[in-house]
């Protein structure tokens, strides 16, 4: 079914919409999201009925970052079940639609099994359906939890390798509250860190091309009443060899068995820069994006996307002066061929530290890796 778009009420304070919710209106539960390709020229909520129209947000990027897109995938197969569709279908098809993410489909795999443990117990799709929505919901809150330790353990971090406070801090992409069922993951430190009153600056860059740093991360922090200032992403070396820069700070889209981090393409060239200038190149993200059945860099399988995203460039949406809204204005030849990844891999010995929420891995190792993924199992179990 079509998605349906409802306007944010002006009663609704900025930092009480939610990225992603789920709701039952009288005539079937659905699935709202924050539609981000809409922000910051406005904020709309983007209304899914079914599976099919959750794998549209999740490809156009209505609904995006590691450990969200974990969330929408749970609540999306409860949403299958709750309607009464086929939830295997609707998990394949979700699984799918972003392969780089490995929480997308550790997500739709934890509440397709809670949903299958009853059916095959009960036989009862009311009571399967029920126990999917419970999964999703418990995901949900657990990464809420999640970002509030990142959020301690990454700031602790931050001191210990920078006595003094005063961090000036660049980051890559969007790991705030738009990305998690918190308040994110690298950008939650940042914040954590302005909130203590030892944050000096964050940089941001924009991230092409489809400018993720500029449209949302700025976003965040200008609601955060953060002192940050956004720069081209191709300026960072300058701002590295001006001596600006004491930590970089991204999230991370899947991180390998050997600690080697698929993020935001843009995010290796940074954890070189930063190698070569001695700065702190900092990775945050929860366990849940660790994949140890992914042994290494190479074996990641980075998601390719269209060449219009490069050779384009989309206006908002919203009326502008001028123009129609949403109009392609194009920036390369009709016909051009753009490489356009949406990821890169960085290393593990370019990589000074992983947090997560049960503790910080540096230097990062298969083995220390592994020895904190096996404690929180065992804490879990």
């Amino acid at each position: 079914m079509a998605d349906q778009y409802a306007q944010f009420s002006e009663d609704n304070r900025p930092g009480e919409i939610p990225a992603i919710r789920w709701d039952e209106p009288p005539e079937g539960p659905v699935l709202v999201l924050l539609d981000q390709t809409r922000l910051p020229a406005e904020e709309v909520e983007l209304v899914c009925t079914d599976a099919s129209a959750l794998v549209e947000a999740i490809r156009s990027l209505a609904v995006r970052g590691a450990p969200l897109l974990g969330i929408a995938g749970a609540y999306g197969v409860a949403l299958a079940a709750v309607r009464g569709f086929d939830v295997d279908g609707a998990a394949a098809s979700l699984a799918g639609a972003r392969p780089t993410a490995v929480n997308l489909s550790y997500g739709v795999r934890r509440a397709q099994q809670a949903h299958l443990a009853v059916l095959r117990a009960s036989g009862d799709q009311e009571q399967a359906a029920g126990a999917a929505l419970a999964a999703a919901r418990a995901l949900h809150r657990e990464d809420a939890e999640a970002s509030g330790r990142m959020a301690v353990h990454g700031l602790a971090l931050l001191d210990e390798l920078l006595p003094g406070g005063n961090h000036r801090v660049l980051t890559h992409c969007n790991t705030g509250a738009l990305v998690s069922g918190g308040e994110g993951t690298a950008f939650a430190v940042a914040l954590a860190a302005h909130r203590a009153g030892r944050l000096r600056r964050l940089w941001v860059d924009e991230t092409r091309p489809l400018l993720q740093g500029a449209r949302l991360t700025s976003y965040e922090a200008a609601r955060a009443g953060m002192a940050y200032t956004l720069l081209t992403d191709n300026a960072a070396g300058s701002l590295f060899s001006a001596g600006e820069v004491d930590a970089v700070l991204v999230g991370a889209d899947r991180i390998a068995a050997d600690g080697s981090v698929a993020n935001k393409v843009g995010s290796y060239p940074l954890a070189v820069l930063a190698r070569y200038h001695h700065v702190p190149f900092i990775v945050v993200a929860p366990l849940t994006t660790v994949d140890p059945d992914t042994p290494n860099g190479a074996s990641i399988e980075v998601e390719q996307r269209a060449s219009h995203e490069v050779t384009e460039i989309t206006a908002p949406l919203v009326p502008v002066a001028g123009g129609e809204a949403g109009g392609a204005i194009p920036l390369a030849p009709l016909g051009t061929q753009a490489y356009n990844p949406a990821f890169d891999v960085t290393p593990p010995e370019l990589v000074t530290a992983i947090v997560t929420e049960e503790g910080v891995v540096s230097p990062v190792t298969v083995e220390a890796l592994a020895e904190l993924c096996d404690r929180s199992r065992q804490v879990t179990i």
